[in-house]
């Protein structure tokens, strides 16, 4: 395979605490699954594990070259963690056609967060052509 893109992003966790102290459901139902939020909500400290996803779709929407949009919308990427742990995306609806329509197989993503920041960046594959 071949690389397509790649893409990283930093946020900061006080960041998504305020918005969710703010927006609360309004802004967790915009940007994040139902899958995601039943995660995230299971945690200890939930805006940690909210803002390493946020920083996940950012990075990747930058290794796809789309940014936040109509091709990768914040509900169209999803951040579960596969049976080792690892973090996985799982691509629905605009994304999910983006990424076959421009022939990338895989996309892969990996997390960090310490007590003020979270961080990601991504990877996306595609067959050589």
């Amino acid at each position: 395979m071949i690389i397509y893109g790649i893409g990283i992003d930093v946020v900061e966790v006080d960041r998504i605490e305020a918005a969710i102290e703010r927006q609360g459901d309004h802004f967790l139902d915009r940007l994040f699954t139902p899958r995601e939020r039943e995660y995230c909500c299971r945690q200890k400290r939930p805006a940690l594990h909210y803002a390493a996803r946020f920083a996940a779709k950012e990075a990747v929407s930058k290794a796809l070259g789309t940014g936040i949009g109509k091709n990768a919308g914040w509900l169209d990427m999803e951040v579960l963690r596969g049976e080792s742990g690892a973090p996985t995306m799982i691509f629905s609806g605009n994304a999910a056609a983006f990424l076959e329509s421009e022939g990338i197989a895989a996309v892969q993503v990996s997390l960090s967060h310490a007590k003020e920041y979270a961080a990601a960046n991504a990877v996306a594959l595609r067959h050589p052509a």
